[in-house]
């Protein structure tokens, strides 16, 4: 069972809105800090943003004022919220989240599927 899913990308026109989510599974007692990556068509994988168990957050300069993460523990989510979207905003986004599983005393790191966004101009 692959430990978090994302889900939510799609296609969007410039100037538009989408929502993704990373939810981790039964296994996953909790989720500590996860963050968001971006991986452009021949690309390295970016940091966009970042939130803390604290629910302290982190902004790569690109997106802030326009991206907002957020989390809801009790859903075991964590959102990207990201409004005023730009072409170069197109990417596979990956979640990347430390997680406590369930009987084990110490958390483990891991990578979702991705899921992929493309913005039109």
């Amino acid at each position: 069972q692959v430990p978090v899913v994302e889900s939510g990308g799609g296609l969007a026109q410039a100037g538009g809105s989408l929502r993704l989510s990373c939810t981790a599974s039964r296994a996953v007692a909790r989720i500590d800090s996860l963050g968001w990556y971006r991986q452009a068509p021949g690309g390295q994988r970016d940091l966009v943003a970042s939130i803390a168990s604290s629910s302290n957050t982190n902004y790569a300069d690109s997106v802030k004022g326009r991206f907002t993460i957020s989390r809801d523990n009790a859903k075991k989510t964590v959102y990207l919220q990201m409004n005023s979207l730009k072409p170069e905003d197109t990417g596979v986004y990956y979640c990347n989240a430390d997680l406590r599983i369930y009987g084990s005393t110490a958390t483990s790191n891991y990578w979702g599927q991705g899921t992929q966004v493309t913005v039109s101009s």
